[in-house]
């Protein structure tokens, strides 16, 4: 039960580690990404280019959007400016995909992860997640996350269209039950969302 809490905890630090430095080094890679293009000679040494700049298994998207809709209310990362990225994660013998995005304006966070490899037409387990957003200044943080008093049922599902081919990095839907604290009494909200990434 232990080793499983910590799981979670180091997959969710994974993530936000993550896209903290995605958000960071956002515009540089996709001017870097700009330049491979632009130096490539045929289509095919465009994408070997662009897939060089990606460390293997993790992508940081240049177009494309995630959705995620909690409590009737709709919110949207856009790559064109936000920062998203698709990352794999190994735990010693285990291994972890998800996304994680934080907007422009560093106000807004989401990240979602399965265990196992990421699997194309296939319907993933959902091991972490949570979503962070400010209102403003005079309001505090409101945070969502899976709690350790969810059962495993309710955890939810990432389900892959498409992976990893042709310029598409994910294509798919989700959903999961998140809380507001982590009290054993604390309502449960259904999460739902989608997401279409592609490098460019």
């Amino acid at each position: 039960m232990i080793r499983t809490s910590f799981t979670k905890w180091f997959i969710l630090l994974m993530l936000s580690v993550s896209v903290c430095i995605s958000s960071c080094q956002k515009d540089s890679e996709v001017k870097d990404i700009d330049e491979a293009k632009s130096t490539a000679v045929t289509g095919k040494d465009s994408i070997s280019a662009v897939n060089i700049i990606n460390t293997p298994g993790n992508f940081l998207a240049g177009k494309g959007t995630l959705k995620v809709t909690i409590e009737d209310s709709t919110y949207l990362f856009d790559a064109a400016k936000d920062s998203i990225a698709f990352i794999n994660v190994s735990d010693g013998n285990n291994k972890y995909f998800g996304i994680t995005a934080i907007n422009k304006a560093h106000n807004m966070s989401f990240g979602i992860s399965s265990s196992g490899l990421a699997t194309v037409k296939a319907s993933s387990d959902v091991a972490g997640s949570q979503f962070l957003f400010k209102v403003d200044d005079k309001k505090p943080l409101l945070q969502y996350t899976l709690t350790k008093y969810a059962r495993q049922q309710d955890f939810g599902k990432i389900d892959m269209d498409d992976y990893n081919h042709e310029g598409m990095i994910a294509k798919g839907t989700f959903f999961t039950f998140l809380a507001k604290d982590d009290k054993s009494d604390s309502p449960f909200y259904r999460v739902e969302g989608s997401f279409e990434l592609k490098l460019k």
